[in-house]
Protein backbone atom coordinates (compact mmCIF):
# COMPACT_ATOMS: atom_id res chain seq x y z
CA UNK A 1 0.00 0.00 0.00
CA UNK A 2 1.01 3.26 -0.97
CA UNK A 3 2.50 5.82 1.89
CA UNK A 4 1.72 9.21 3.00
CA UNK A 5 4.17 12.90 2.53
CA UNK A 6 5.70 14.16 0.04
CA UNK A 7 7.22 12.44 -3.39
CA UNK A 8 10.45 12.49 -3.32
CA UNK A 9 13.47 11.21 -5.57
CA UNK A 10 13.16 7.56 -4.43
CA UNK A 11 16.48 6.50 -5.55
CA UNK A 12 17.09 9.29 -7.61
CA UNK A 13 17.55 7.98 -9.93
CA UNK A 14 19.52 9.15 -13.18
CA UNK A 15 18.11 9.11 -16.52
CA UNK A 16 18.66 5.97 -18.69
CA UNK A 17 20.50 5.27 -21.54
CA UNK A 18 17.81 4.77 -24.32
CA UNK A 19 18.24 8.01 -26.25
CA UNK A 20 15.49 10.29 -24.98
CA UNK A 21 16.88 13.36 -23.57
CA UNK A 22 13.70 14.75 -21.59
CA UNK A 23 10.14 14.38 -22.57
CA UNK A 24 6.90 17.35 -21.68
CA UNK A 25 3.37 16.30 -19.58
CA UNK A 26 1.46 19.00 -20.27
CA UNK A 27 -1.97 18.37 -17.40
CA UNK A 28 -2.23 20.12 -14.09
CA UNK A 29 -0.21 19.68 -10.82
CA UNK A 30 -1.23 20.88 -7.21
CA UNK A 31 -2.39 23.29 -5.76
CA UNK A 32 -4.95 23.21 -9.12
CA UNK A 33 -7.06 20.63 -8.78
CA UNK A 34 -8.55 18.83 -11.91
CA UNK A 35 -6.09 15.55 -12.69
CA UNK A 36 -3.51 17.04 -10.34
CA UNK A 37 -3.87 13.66 -8.11
CA UNK A 38 -3.25 11.48 -11.44
CA UNK A 39 -0.76 14.14 -12.84
CA UNK A 40 1.06 13.95 -9.69
CA UNK A 41 1.53 9.61 -9.42
CA UNK A 42 2.48 10.13 -13.52
CA UNK A 43 4.87 12.93 -13.74
CA UNK A 44 6.72 10.75 -10.61
CA UNK A 45 6.65 7.60 -11.81
CA UNK A 46 7.95 9.00 -15.80
CA UNK A 47 10.69 10.73 -13.65
CA UNK A 48 12.01 7.44 -12.67
CA UNK A 49 13.16 6.78 -16.34
CA UNK A 50 14.27 9.89 -17.51
CA UNK A 51 14.15 14.01 -17.30
CA UNK A 52 10.06 15.32 -17.19
CA UNK A 53 9.36 18.87 -18.01
CA UNK A 54 6.06 19.41 -16.38
CA UNK A 55 3.68 22.33 -18.04
CA UNK A 56 1.07 23.30 -15.50
CA UNK A 57 -1.25 25.47 -14.91
CA UNK A 58 -1.16 28.39 -12.58
CA UNK A 59 -5.07 29.33 -13.33
CA UNK A 60 -6.86 27.15 -15.09
CA UNK A 61 -10.43 28.37 -15.26
CA UNK A 62 -12.66 31.59 -14.54
CA UNK A 63 -13.80 30.80 -11.10
CA UNK A 64 -17.27 32.41 -12.35
CA UNK A 65 -17.84 29.64 -15.20
CA UNK A 66 -16.28 26.36 -13.39
CA UNK A 67 -19.29 24.26 -12.86
CA UNK A 68 -18.51 23.19 -9.29
CA UNK A 69 -18.85 26.68 -7.65
CA UNK A 70 -15.99 28.87 -6.87
CA UNK A 71 -12.50 26.77 -7.57
CA UNK A 72 -9.76 27.55 -5.08
CA UNK A 73 -6.76 25.30 -5.27
CA UNK A 74 -6.20 22.84 -2.76
CA UNK A 75 -2.74 23.29 -0.55
CA UNK A 76 -3.04 20.04 1.45
CA UNK A 77 -1.83 17.81 -1.45
CA UNK A 78 1.61 16.14 -1.14
CA UNK A 79 4.70 18.27 -2.40
CA UNK A 80 6.62 16.28 -5.09
CA UNK A 81 10.39 16.53 -5.61
CA UNK A 82 12.40 14.36 -8.21
CA UNK A 83 16.37 14.76 -9.33
CA UNK A 84 14.36 14.55 -13.11
CA UNK A 85 11.56 16.24 -12.39
CA UNK A 86 10.69 19.92 -13.21
CA UNK A 87 7.58 22.06 -12.78
CA UNK A 88 6.31 25.01 -14.59
CA UNK A 89 3.26 26.72 -13.37
CA UNK A 90 2.88 29.05 -15.72
CA UNK A 91 0.18 28.64 -18.03
CA UNK A 92 -3.20 30.40 -17.37
CA UNK A 93 -6.60 31.04 -18.84
CA UNK A 94 -6.68 34.79 -19.96
CA UNK A 95 -2.62 34.60 -21.16
CA UNK A 96 -2.46 32.82 -24.85
CA UNK A 97 1.19 34.45 -25.27
CA UNK A 98 2.11 32.22 -22.75
CA UNK A 99 0.41 29.37 -24.24
CA UNK A 100 2.51 30.16 -27.23
CA UNK A 101 5.83 30.46 -25.49
CA UNK A 102 5.28 27.06 -23.58
CA UNK A 103 4.95 25.47 -27.00
CA UNK A 104 7.58 26.60 -29.11
CA UNK A 105 10.20 27.02 -25.97
CA UNK A 106 10.27 23.72 -23.84
CA UNK A 107 12.99 21.65 -24.32
CA UNK A 108 11.81 18.14 -24.41
CA UNK A 109 11.84 15.50 -27.36
CA UNK A 110 7.92 14.94 -27.57
CA UNK A 111 4.33 16.63 -25.53
CA UNK A 112 2.42 14.23 -23.71
CA UNK A 113 -0.71 16.09 -23.35
CA UNK A 114 -3.44 14.92 -20.51
CA UNK A 115 -6.82 15.78 -22.18
CA UNK A 116 -9.64 15.70 -20.51
CA UNK A 117 -11.75 19.28 -20.39
CA UNK A 118 -13.32 21.38 -23.93
CA UNK A 119 -12.88 24.98 -22.37
CA UNK A 120 -8.79 24.36 -22.01
CA UNK A 121 -8.75 23.28 -26.14
CA UNK A 122 -7.08 27.12 -26.87
CA UNK A 123 -4.49 26.34 -24.31
CA UNK A 124 -3.75 22.92 -25.57
CA UNK A 125 -4.27 23.65 -29.31
CA UNK A 126 -1.29 26.68 -28.97
CA UNK A 127 1.47 24.08 -27.01
CA UNK A 128 0.37 20.97 -28.97
CA UNK A 129 0.93 23.29 -32.43
CA UNK A 130 4.25 24.55 -30.78
CA UNK A 131 5.71 21.39 -30.49
CA UNK A 132 4.36 20.28 -33.71
CA UNK A 133 6.01 23.20 -35.75
CA UNK A 134 9.14 22.27 -34.07
CA UNK A 135 8.77 18.85 -35.89
CA UNK A 136 8.46 17.22 -31.86
CA UNK A 137 5.74 14.58 -31.70
CA UNK A 138 2.58 14.00 -29.36
CA UNK A 139 1.15 11.88 -27.03
CA UNK A 140 -2.33 12.04 -25.49
CA UNK A 141 -3.70 10.52 -23.16
CA UNK A 142 -7.29 10.50 -23.86
CA UNK A 143 -9.05 10.96 -19.64
CA UNK A 144 -12.69 11.21 -21.55
CA UNK A 145 -13.09 9.84 -25.01
CA UNK A 146 -16.72 10.99 -25.16
CA UNK A 147 -17.78 14.02 -22.62
CA UNK A 148 -19.47 13.29 -19.13
CA UNK A 149 -22.26 15.86 -20.40
CA UNK A 150 -23.41 16.62 -23.82
CA UNK A 151 -21.84 19.09 -25.72
CA UNK A 152 -22.65 20.22 -29.08
CA UNK A 153 -19.18 21.31 -30.08
CA UNK A 154 -16.78 18.71 -27.72
CA UNK A 155 -16.87 16.44 -31.39
CA UNK A 156 -15.55 19.08 -33.39
CA UNK A 157 -13.24 20.75 -31.47
CA UNK A 158 -11.44 17.39 -30.00
CA UNK A 159 -11.37 16.34 -33.58
CA UNK A 160 -9.00 19.54 -34.62
CA UNK A 161 -6.73 19.02 -31.56
CA UNK A 162 -6.25 15.17 -32.46
CA UNK A 163 -4.71 15.40 -35.47
CA UNK A 164 -2.10 17.24 -33.82
CA UNK A 165 -1.47 13.97 -32.01
CA UNK A 166 0.67 10.83 -33.33
CA UNK A 167 -0.51 8.84 -30.42
CA UNK A 168 -3.38 8.39 -27.43
CA UNK A 169 -3.46 6.48 -24.49
CA UNK A 170 -6.38 5.34 -23.00
CA UNK A 171 -7.11 3.82 -19.53
CA UNK A 172 -9.70 0.73 -20.81
CA UNK A 173 -10.42 -1.57 -23.37
CA UNK A 174 -13.96 -0.05 -24.23
CA UNK A 175 -12.00 3.71 -24.07
CA UNK A 176 -9.68 2.18 -26.67
CA UNK A 177 -12.41 0.42 -28.90
CA UNK A 178 -14.38 4.14 -28.56
CA UNK A 179 -11.43 5.98 -29.66
CA UNK A 180 -11.33 4.16 -32.79
CA UNK A 181 -14.18 3.72 -33.94
CA UNK A 182 -15.56 7.53 -33.19
CA UNK A 183 -12.12 9.59 -34.15
CA UNK A 184 -11.39 6.69 -37.10
CA UNK A 185 -7.68 6.70 -34.97
CA UNK A 186 -5.77 3.31 -36.56
CA UNK A 187 -5.78 1.09 -33.93
CA UNK A 188 -2.01 0.93 -34.05
CA UNK A 189 -1.60 4.47 -32.96
CA UNK A 190 -3.78 3.83 -29.44
CA UNK A 191 -2.04 1.78 -26.52
CA UNK A 192 -4.27 0.89 -23.63
CA UNK A 193 -2.50 1.48 -20.42
CA UNK A 194 -4.65 2.06 -16.83
CA UNK A 195 -5.21 4.81 -15.00
CA UNK A 196 -2.68 3.16 -11.95
CA UNK A 197 -4.01 3.68 -8.16
CA UNK A 198 -3.46 6.97 -6.23
CA UNK A 199 -1.58 6.20 -3.46
CA UNK A 200 -0.51 9.32 -1.96
CA UNK A 201 -3.94 9.46 -0.17
CA UNK A 202 -2.89 6.55 1.65
CA UNK A 203 -2.30 7.81 5.11
CA UNK A 204 -1.44 6.09 8.50
CA UNK A 205 -1.85 8.94 10.96
CA UNK A 206 -5.22 8.41 12.18
CA UNK A 207 -6.89 4.87 13.26
CA UNK A 208 -10.02 3.83 11.58
CA UNK A 209 -11.89 3.77 14.97
CA UNK A 210 -10.97 7.15 15.80
CA UNK A 211 -11.85 8.04 12.12
CA UNK A 212 -15.34 6.10 12.47
CA UNK A 213 -16.48 7.76 15.62
CA UNK A 214 -15.19 11.17 14.76
CA UNK A 215 -17.81 10.82 11.69
CA UNK A 216 -20.40 9.38 13.77
CA UNK A 217 -20.21 5.51 12.73
CA UNK A 218 -19.92 2.88 15.49
CA UNK A 219 -18.06 -0.35 15.39
CA UNK A 220 -21.08 -2.06 14.29
CA UNK A 221 -22.16 -0.07 11.24
CA UNK A 222 -21.50 -1.19 7.75
CA UNK A 223 -20.57 2.21 5.94
CA UNK A 224 -21.10 2.27 1.97
CA UNK A 225 -18.84 5.13 0.53
CA UNK A 226 -20.26 7.67 -2.47
CA UNK A 227 -17.56 10.01 -3.48
CA UNK A 228 -16.69 12.44 -5.55
CA UNK A 229 -18.52 15.65 -7.16
CA UNK A 230 -21.81 15.10 -7.17
CA UNK A 231 -22.58 14.56 -11.11
CA UNK A 232 -26.00 14.00 -13.14
CA UNK A 233 -24.07 10.75 -14.48
CA UNK A 234 -22.81 9.96 -11.04
CA UNK A 235 -26.40 7.68 -10.86
CA UNK A 236 -26.72 9.37 -7.42
CA UNK A 237 -30.56 8.82 -7.50
CA UNK A 238 -29.64 4.50 -8.33
CA UNK A 239 -27.29 4.74 -5.06
CA UNK A 240 -30.47 6.55 -3.08
CA UNK A 241 -33.19 3.75 -4.26
CA UNK A 242 -30.73 1.12 -3.81
CA UNK A 243 -29.75 2.39 -0.50
CA UNK A 244 -33.36 1.72 1.14
CA UNK A 245 -33.63 -1.64 -0.38
CA UNK A 246 -30.33 -2.07 1.60
CA UNK A 247 -31.75 -1.08 5.11
CA UNK A 248 -34.58 -3.76 4.45
CA UNK A 249 -31.69 -6.83 4.92
CA UNK A 250 -28.85 -4.84 6.41
CA UNK A 251 -30.11 -2.41 9.20
CA UNK A 252 -26.88 -1.43 10.53
CA UNK A 253 -25.59 0.13 6.73
CA UNK A 254 -25.34 3.25 7.00
CA UNK A 255 -24.63 5.76 3.31
CA UNK A 256 -21.90 8.22 3.01
CA UNK A 257 -22.28 10.77 0.80
CA UNK A 258 -18.98 13.47 0.15
CA UNK A 259 -18.34 15.42 -2.64
CA UNK A 260 -19.34 18.99 -3.78
CA UNK A 261 -22.35 19.04 -6.23
CA UNK A 262 -22.15 20.09 -9.35
CA UNK A 263 -25.91 20.48 -9.66
CA UNK A 264 -29.07 21.60 -7.50
CA UNK A 265 -29.20 19.02 -4.18
CA UNK A 266 -32.45 19.53 -3.34
CA UNK A 267 -34.19 17.04 -5.53
CA UNK A 268 -31.33 14.52 -3.59
CA UNK A 269 -32.54 15.60 -0.34
CA UNK A 270 -36.04 15.28 -1.11
CA UNK A 271 -35.58 11.97 -2.50
CA UNK A 272 -33.92 10.83 0.98
CA UNK A 273 -36.79 12.13 3.14
CA UNK A 274 -39.74 10.84 0.73
CA UNK A 275 -37.62 7.13 0.79
CA UNK A 276 -37.64 8.00 5.14
CA UNK A 277 -33.83 7.07 5.08
CA UNK A 278 -32.33 10.42 6.05
CA UNK A 279 -30.81 9.12 9.95
CA UNK A 280 -28.90 6.58 8.18
CA UNK A 281 -27.33 9.26 5.56
CA UNK A 282 -24.57 11.16 6.43
CA UNK A 283 -23.39 14.08 4.36
CA UNK A 284 -20.48 16.05 3.36
CA UNK A 285 -21.43 18.25 0.70
CA UNK A 286 -18.23 20.10 -0.42
CA UNK A 287 -14.73 19.49 -2.08
CA UNK A 288 -12.93 16.98 0.08
CA UNK A 289 -9.62 18.47 0.24
CA UNK A 290 -6.79 15.98 -0.55
CA UNK A 291 -5.47 15.88 2.77
CA UNK A 292 -9.01 14.82 4.37
CA UNK A 293 -9.59 12.04 1.66
CA UNK A 294 -7.88 9.35 3.12
CA UNK A 295 -10.77 9.93 6.19
CA UNK A 296 -13.56 8.88 3.91
CA UNK A 297 -11.83 6.21 3.18
CA UNK A 298 -10.59 4.68 6.04
CA UNK A 299 -14.20 5.00 7.44
CA UNK A 300 -16.20 2.85 4.83
CA UNK A 301 -16.43 -1.01 4.84
CA UNK A 302 -17.46 -0.82 0.81
CA UNK A 303 -17.43 1.88 -2.09
CA UNK A 304 -20.23 2.14 -4.56
CA UNK A 305 -19.92 3.73 -8.42
CA UNK A 306 -23.65 3.38 -9.38
CA UNK A 307 -21.90 5.51 -12.31
CA UNK A 308 -25.68 5.78 -15.16
CA UNK A 309 -22.66 6.51 -17.79
CA UNK A 310 -19.36 6.86 -18.08
CA UNK A 311 -16.49 6.23 -20.53
CA UNK A 312 -13.16 5.98 -18.84
CA UNK A 313 -11.47 5.40 -15.89
CA UNK A 314 -12.36 6.43 -12.29
CA UNK A 315 -9.83 8.48 -10.09
CA UNK A 316 -12.46 7.35 -7.04
CA UNK A 317 -11.88 3.74 -8.30
CA UNK A 318 -8.25 4.20 -8.74
CA UNK A 319 -8.12 6.23 -4.85
CA UNK A 320 -10.47 3.32 -3.50
CA UNK A 321 -7.96 0.41 -4.86
CA UNK A 322 -5.01 2.52 -2.92
CA UNK A 323 -6.60 2.16 0.21
CA UNK A 324 -7.49 -1.73 -1.14
CA UNK A 325 -11.41 -1.38 -0.41
CA UNK A 326 -14.11 -3.60 -1.91
CA UNK A 327 -16.05 -2.14 -4.56
CA UNK A 328 -19.62 -2.14 -5.91
CA UNK A 329 -19.80 -0.81 -10.10
CA UNK A 330 -21.87 -0.45 -12.69
CA UNK A 331 -21.04 -2.34 -15.90
CA UNK A 332 -19.86 1.09 -17.85
CA UNK A 333 -16.14 2.36 -18.98
CA UNK A 334 -13.64 0.97 -17.35
CA UNK A 335 -15.03 0.38 -14.09
CA UNK A 336 -15.62 -3.40 -14.24
CA UNK A 337 -11.49 -3.76 -14.81
CA UNK A 338 -11.61 -2.63 -10.73
CA UNK A 339 -13.62 -5.17 -9.46
CA UNK A 340 -11.91 -9.12 -9.67
CA UNK A 341 -15.56 -10.78 -8.78
CA UNK A 342 -17.98 -9.96 -11.39
CA UNK A 343 -21.03 -10.59 -8.99
CA UNK A 344 -20.03 -6.76 -7.95
CA UNK A 345 -20.41 -5.43 -11.27
CA UNK A 346 -24.65 -4.36 -12.00
CA UNK A 347 -26.19 -3.26 -14.64
CA UNK A 348 -26.22 0.85 -14.84
CA UNK A 349 -29.13 2.12 -13.40
CA UNK A 350 -30.56 -0.81 -11.56
CA UNK A 351 -31.05 -0.01 -8.05
CA UNK A 352 -32.26 -3.14 -7.24
CA UNK A 353 -29.09 -5.02 -8.50
CA UNK A 354 -26.84 -2.32 -7.10
CA UNK A 355 -29.06 -3.43 -3.91
CA UNK A 356 -28.51 -6.97 -4.16
CA UNK A 357 -24.59 -6.73 -4.43
CA UNK A 358 -24.22 -4.22 -1.78
CA UNK A 359 -26.19 -6.66 0.44
CA UNK A 360 -24.66 -9.97 -0.79
CA UNK A 361 -20.94 -8.16 0.07
CA UNK A 362 -21.98 -6.40 3.82
CA UNK A 363 -23.74 -9.29 5.02
CA UNK A 364 -20.52 -11.72 5.84
CA UNK A 365 -17.43 -10.01 6.63
CA UNK A 366 -15.52 -12.73 4.86
CA UNK A 367 -17.02 -11.53 1.28
CA UNK A 368 -15.63 -7.94 2.10
CA UNK A 369 -12.01 -9.52 2.97
CA UNK A 370 -12.40 -11.54 0.00
CA UNK A 371 -13.55 -8.63 -2.31
CA UNK A 372 -10.66 -6.66 -0.65
CA UNK A 373 -8.01 -9.53 -1.79
CA UNK A 374 -9.75 -9.11 -5.32
CA UNK A 375 -8.70 -5.17 -4.95
CA UNK A 376 -4.92 -6.15 -3.99
CA UNK A 377 -4.33 -8.09 -6.82
CA UNK A 378 -6.04 -5.36 -9.48
CA UNK A 379 -3.77 -2.92 -7.28
CA UNK A 380 -0.73 -4.95 -8.40
CA UNK A 381 -1.87 -5.53 -12.15
CA UNK A 382 -2.22 -1.48 -12.55
CA UNK A 383 1.42 -0.23 -10.69
CA UNK A 384 2.82 2.69 -11.31
CA UNK A 385 6.69 1.36 -12.46
CA UNK A 386 4.67 -1.03 -14.86
CA UNK A 387 2.61 2.32 -16.16
CA UNK A 388 5.59 4.46 -16.32
CA UNK A 389 7.61 1.58 -18.29
CA UNK A 390 4.84 0.78 -20.85
CA UNK A 391 4.70 4.62 -21.27
CA UNK A 392 7.91 5.44 -21.96
CA UNK A 393 7.44 2.35 -24.64
CA UNK A 394 4.77 4.36 -25.85
CA UNK A 395 7.51 7.23 -26.36
CA UNK A 396 10.30 5.01 -27.89
CA UNK A 397 8.00 4.07 -30.58
CA UNK A 398 6.84 7.62 -31.59
CA UNK A 399 10.40 8.42 -31.31
CA UNK A 400 11.67 5.59 -33.08
CA UNK A 401 14.48 5.27 -30.37
CA UNK A 402 15.60 1.66 -28.61
CA UNK A 403 13.12 0.71 -26.10
CA UNK A 404 15.94 -2.11 -24.84
CA UNK A 405 17.10 -0.25 -21.62
CA UNK A 406 13.97 -0.64 -20.05
CA UNK A 407 13.34 -4.38 -20.50
CA UNK A 408 16.51 -5.46 -19.43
Amino acid sequence: MGGSGAKNGGSGNQPADHGIQSVAILGTMPPIRALSSYCLELAHAIADLGRVQFISFKKIYPSAVYPGGDLRDDHTFPSITHVNLKINRRLTWYNPIMWVMEGLRTRADLLHAQWWSLPLFPVYGAVCLGFRLRRKPVVFTVHNVLPHEKSIMHDIVVRGLFKMGDHFIVHSASNRLQLIQHYGISPERVTEIPHGPLDFHVQSEEARDLVRREMGFDAGHRVILLFGAIRPYKGIETALKAFAMILETVPNARLLIAGKPWEPWEPYQRRIDDLGIGKYVKTHLHYIPSGEVHRFFEASDLVILPYRRFDSQSGVGATAVSFRKPMVVSDTGGLSELVGDKRYVVPPGDPEAMAQAVAHALKDPRRLEEMAADTEMVAESMAWPMIAKKTWSVYCKVLGRDNLSLEQ
